[in-house]
């Protein structure tokens, strides 16, 4: 019996390997277009987001050292 379950560890151990091979082989190309198309819509907001105008104008850490002298 013992040997019975000596036996058992190694196959035990195919049966994980074939999981876990199977699982990193699995196609992916859908999640990568998935992935480009939200990079794409990111640019898409970042570069609207220069566009924007700002009622003010941008201060510095500096400009505020300099005003409060």
């Amino acid at each position: 019996m013992a040997s019975l379950a000596w036996l058992l560890i190694p196959l035990f151990a195919a049966i994980g390997a074939a999981i876990w091979g199977s699982w990193a082989a699995r196609d992916r190309t859908q999640g990568d277009i998935s992935e480009l198309a939200g990079y794409a819509r990111f640019r898409e907001a970042m570069g609207k987001a220069d566009q924007v105008p700002t009622k003010e104008k941008a201060h510095s850490g500096s400009d505020a050292v300099r005003a409060s002298r």
